[in-house]
């Protein structure tokens, strides 16, 4: 028992009350060296071998009993199974249960199966009898004539004589190893096992019940994995551990919200939320997430990207980290939606960072109210090292940009604070190779800093060389994205294909489309239902225009319909003034009221 202790990861001895467990409490997770406690083989590999469509072939030594008509391999699994469905039986489990679950851990039944076929070629059933088996008995009584007993019932009672009732074949049915089982099922069969299987069953429905967030978790995890930069407390050690046996499967921490594949990582790192008890527990833990703003289908968004919190105590842990993030001066529904984007402010660790960067923001002559605007958009800056922090603060500098012009940068992109410097190196310098100049590329990231959020290689590398094939002249591009940096962010197949393909459908020429974008570059950024259809319908229908007029004059579509295109459209019309688009809308409102209504007074209201 010492070393079974000593070796499985993150348990404890039962505790009376697992819902009272402190967060703190957690250890860290005990690593298993390879040569010590080598990967069990896959269970395929724990039964006997299987000829191809045929049945599982004879083991190679047999005793007279396993080479009778009625002890085929086949029919000792088929024993083996209904042997462990009995054990299940006999410990709580219903009929319906133990059937399944049997079926589900065929690997425990092969371990008691071979053990069976080793004491029968052994002859060793008299010594196991006045040992183990004398704890396989009912009453301590032990049938010890065990040659004339059938395969099944041998099974049965080497089952018994283990004593895990029924916890381990119930663990490895939910995917847990069989030698993590094993060292598990010590620590709770206490609870008993009918408990556990309606537990498990519980945890589940609540982690696993919708899949509608599935990939969001995953993005989520590796997200959060990806810009931690501060030591890691117990609990995001653990949890840390946790993803990381995820990473080692095939799909990685992008499967966490897949319960087959996360379920038995989770119950290994994780082992004590089987003695956490669904009525005085688990239920009010979800009721007090929802109270704080988690919906209850994105309660698993929380729970599983920081398990500790499942077994953390809602007044003595939870409360407590809520209420630091309130005195902080971050409201109770930001509280929420910050938890559902980073549930790892209820850590120690994360709270105490915070307060670093607090002091940091003040050193720097930074308000700590953009740290709120900023952490409420983006609390995975609350994971981030002041150290990587300063070193963005100082590129900043290095581009002129201005403590002034930091804070909308900061409120408004607060994830640039997580960026590497190489990352955000990489951006300068694709800008410098197109000419710009850094106080150029301080004045593009002031105003679109979110370009410098992006990938240099599948974000604006893509963008360049869409526009290059649709013509745009290479000598062009630097003027277009002078005027409209914003066009690097704009999705090709949802954004920019739409709008080009709208203008040639329209009746323009790819050449008419090249020179209106390197006119006036934001006409790709406006809405086609709500912009370029409506004005470019009034333009054509009530203006009796020339479709060549919005050529000459792209930023026709800038200029609002009801508010300036259709009461100057008016004035010029009762007047009979010839006119063009640039002589209609280019000129300010005193200008225009001057020049057509010879009065040097604001045009208040369309013309009836």
């Amino acid at each position: 028992m010492a070393t079974a202790a000593a070796t499985l990861p993150l348990v404890h001895p039962p505790v009376p009350k697992p819902a009272t467990l402190q967060l703190h409490a957690l250890p860290p997770r005990t690593r298993l060296h390879p040569k010590t406690h080598p990967r069990p083989l896959p269970l395929l590999f724990l039964l006997p071998r299987r000829r191809r469509g045929g049945p599982i072939a004879a083991s190679p030594t047999a005793t007279p009993s396993s080479t009778s008509a009625s002890s085929s391999p086949y029919y000792e699994a088929r024993e083996a199974e209904a042997a462990v469905a009995e054990l299940l039986s006999e410990s709580g489990a219903s009929p319906a249960d133990a059937a399944a679950i049997a079926a589900r851990a065929p690997a425990y039944a092969a371990m008691l199966a071979d053990g069976v076929r080793e004491l029968d070629e052994l002859g060793l059933w008299a010594s196991w009898s006045s040992g183990a088996g004398a704890r396989a008995g009912r009453g301590g009584a032990v049938e010890m004539d065990m040659g004339s007993l059938g395969f099944r019932r041998k099974v049965y009672l080497m089952g018994r004589s283990r004593r895990d009732h029924g916890v381990v074949p119930l663990l490895e049915s939910v995917g847990v190893r069989l030698s993590s089982a094993k060292l598990i099922a010590p620590y709770v069969a206490a609870a008993g096992l009918p408990v556990l299987i309606d537990r498990v069953k519980f945890l589940k429905e609540i982690l696993f019940s919708s899949s509608d967030y599935a990939t969001i978790i995953g993005r989520n995890a590796k997200r959060m994995m990806t810009h931690l930069s501060i030591p890691a407390d117990d609990a995001l050690q653990s949890t840390l551990s946790f993803f990381e046996k995820m990473e080692a499967r095939y799909g990685g921490v992008s499967m966490l919200g897949h319960g087959d594949m996360s379920f038995p990582y989770l119950i290994e790192s994780f082992p004590m939320l089987l003695l956490c008890s669904e009525d005085n527990h688990l239920k009010p833990l979800i009721d007090f997430l929802e109270y704080i703003g988690i919906p209850k289908p994105r309660t698993s968004s929380v729970l599983l990207l920081f398990p500790p919190i499942i077994l953390s105590d809602i007044e003595n842990d939870i409360k407590p980290r809520i209420h630091e993030w309130e005195k902080a001066g971050i409201e109770q529904e930001y509280i929420g939606r910050m938890l559902l984007k980073y549930p790892w402010i209820l850590s120690t660790g994360v709270i105490e960072n915070y307060r670093r960067i607090l002091s940091f923001f003040n050193r720097k002559k930074i308000s700590g109210t953009v740290l709120g605007i900023a952490a409420k958009s983006w609390p995975h800056i609350l994971g981030c090292s002041t150290k990587r922090m300063n070193s963005i603060l100082e590129l900043f500098d290095d581009l002129g940009i201005s403590k002034k012009m930091v804070v909308p940068v900061i409120t408004s992109s607060p994830q640039l604070l997580l960026r590497r410097p190489n990352e955000f190196l990489q951006i300068v310098f694709f800008f410098s190779e197109m000419g710009f100049d850094k106080e150029t590329v301080g004045k593009i990231l002031c105003r679109s800093p979110e370009i410098f959020a992006s990938n240099v290689e599948s974000t604006l590398k893509k963008k360049i060389d869409f526009l290059v094939d649709f013509g745009v002249s290479k000598h062009h591009l630097p003027r277009i994205i002078r005027k409209y940096p914003e066009i690097l962010l704009l999705d090709i197949n949802h954004t920019l294909l739409p709008r080009m393909n709208y203008l040639l459908e329209v009746g323009l020429s790819k050449k008419d489309v090249r020179s209106m974008i390197f006119r006036f570059s934001p006409l790709l950024g406006y809405s086609i239902e709500l912009v370029m259809k409506p004005k470019l319908e009034f333009l054509l229908r009530s203006m009796k225009k020339p479709l060549k007029a919005v050529v000459e004059y792209p930023r026709y579509f800038s200029y609002s319909l009801e508010g300036k295109i259709k009461p100057r459209f008016r004035v010029l019309q009762s007047k009979n003034i010839e006119y063009s688009l640039t002589d209609m809308l280019a000129k300010n409102d005193e200008l225009f009221a001057e020049e057509y209504l010879g009065t040097g007074g604001l045009l208040q209201k369309p013309l009836p």
